[in-house]
């Protein structure tokens, strides 16, 4: 998930989904909830440690700054994006076409329904990625919404959190924000997080567990919907933030010759989609 973060255009959610935890992450967000803020109000200290998933949320979270650090200090993912994107994305496209394989077979019957939510979420993953950035204003009430928007984003498999900020004019705003410990930005961003978390992940959750089938034929469908931006070969536009560039549009295109950056983006692909369904084969395994 950290190595995903890294990436433009690709969710933390996304590679929580492909790894099969994902529901273990929402119901590890699930677990801050009133029972837990009723143990730290009467200073039950024991019931208060042991009611989050700790056990769950501890290794993941340094898991995600263990990659977050590898892929930023020892292998720069950024870095390596300019210089040779088509592999990195090639292998992002394998693990997410490798994912919507292994996914399909739990959609069960494809009936009207079915192709229903999976083309209405192809349609929603499409239109999100292909945004074009507008201007937004700097109210306090509209970073809040901000960080709403874009914590959802990350735990909705398919969209990134970056690009969701790009989009709203406000990742300049936020990583300014966070590097001059500008508070008055800070805190309505970190509350819309935390709102985002707690509202987002319920809701997530209640649709997971009530309308299963069409919730994860619309999952499956926004993977689907955003392989347009991973897909490898593409013309991309960079926005220069902080004297960095950021991703925001691409145009896909076909390539006419078969080059060496052509094979081992093809191999690269190979290589992600058969990590999904090693991993996707082990798990079945070690849930028998």
């Amino acid at each position: 998930m950290g190595g995903a973060d890294v990436v433009p255009g690709v969710s933390g959610g996304t590679m929580a989904f492909i790894l099969g935890i994902y529901a273990q992450l929402l119901a590890a967000i699930r677990s801050f909830d009133k029972i837990w803020l009723t143990h730290l109000f009467r200073l039950e200290i024991k019931a208060f440690i042991q009611r989050p998933h700790f056990g769950f949320l501890i290794p993941l979270v340094f898991g995600l700054g263990c990659a977050l650090l590898f892929f930023t200090r020892i292998i720069p993912l950024p870095q390596l994006l300019h210089t040779h994107p088509e592999l990195i994305y090639g292998l992002f496209f394998g693990l997410i076409v490798g994912s919507i394989i292994t996914l399909l077979p739990q959609i069960g019957q494809y009936d009207k329904n079915a192709w229903f939510f999976l083309i209405l979420g192809t349609l929603l993953g499409w239109l999100i990625v292909n945004l074009v950035p507008v201007d937004t204003p700097n109210a306090p009430w509209f970073i809040f919404i901000s960080g709403m928007l874009a914590i959802s984003a990350m735990l909705l498999p398919g969209i990134s959190g970056s690009f969701i900020l790009l989009i709203l004019r406000k990742y300049d705003t936020v990583f300014n924000a966070i590097a001059h410990f500008d508070f008055l930005v800070l805190l309505p961003f970190g509350l819309g997080i935390i709102a985002g978390l707690v509202l987002f992940s319920r809701f997530l959750s209640w649709l997971l567990a009530h309308y299963h089938r069409a919730t994860l034929t619309t999952i499956i469908g926004i993977l689907v919907g955003t392989l347009w931006i991973i897909w490898p070969f593409q013309v991309r536009h960079y926005e220069l933030v902080h004297n960095k560039e950021h991703l925001i549009n691409t145009i896909p295109y076909f390539p006419e010759t078969l080059n060496d950056t052509v094979i081992y983006t093809i191999l690269m692909m190979i290589v992600g989609l058969i990590i999904v369904l090693i991993i996707s084969t082990l798990a079945k395994r070690a849930a028998k």
